[in-house]
């Protein structure tokens, strides 16, 4: 092939970095536990057997997992059970929070972000990808940006070929 005709990428030329967000999103299954599954009738909470059932738990279902707490039905729930439920399980799960499964991938990502070092982005162009095949919460998006607005050159979201501009430094 003569140089004439030389296929050139462009966009790697260009010292573009192009990050995807969802390379920071934490390995691990998630797990949801309902507190319904431990009240009596699914309806009061007796703490004699509430601790019962808590006790009962086989953690090892529970290893390395990203735990979210909920409550499906309309039952006050006392401080103390959320404490005798995370105790129990706190020494096999990466993390447990309480609320539902986007709670706890709005977590996950904020702890991501928070300890990323983006420094390798200190003066650059980078661009956040767009597409991805896995749903990400848009908290982390916001997050991203409070992280990068202040050491980045540009910001851009979307593709290379079509992308917006968010700042320019």
């Amino acid at each position: 092939m003569s140089e004439e005709f030389e296929i050139r990428n462009k966009v790697a030329e260009s010292g573009l970095v192009n990050f995807d967000l969802t390379t920071l999103l934490p390995k691990g299954e998630r797990k949801g536990i309902d507190l319904k599954d431990f009240l009596f009738q699914e309806m009061i909470l007796k703490e004699k057997d509430f601790r019962e059932k808590v006790e009962a738990i086989d953690v090892e279902q529970y290893r390395d997992s990203y735990i979210y707490i909920y409550n499906s039905v309309d039952t006050i729930i006392p401080l103390w059970a959320y404490f005798v439920l995370t105790a129990k399980l706190t020494d096999v799960a990466k993390k447990i929070v309480f609320g539902n499964r986007e709670d706890l991938e709005v977590i996950l990502m904020h702890n991501a972000i928070q300890t990323y070092d983006f420094g390798d982005m200190r003066g650059k162009r980078v661009l956040v990808k767009g597409c991805s095949d896995k749903e990400m919460p848009e908290n982390a998006y916001i997050e991203l940006v409070e992280q990068l607005k202040p050491i980045v050159k540009s910001l851009m979201f979307g593709e290379a070929c079509s992308n917006v501009p968010i700042v320019k430094n």
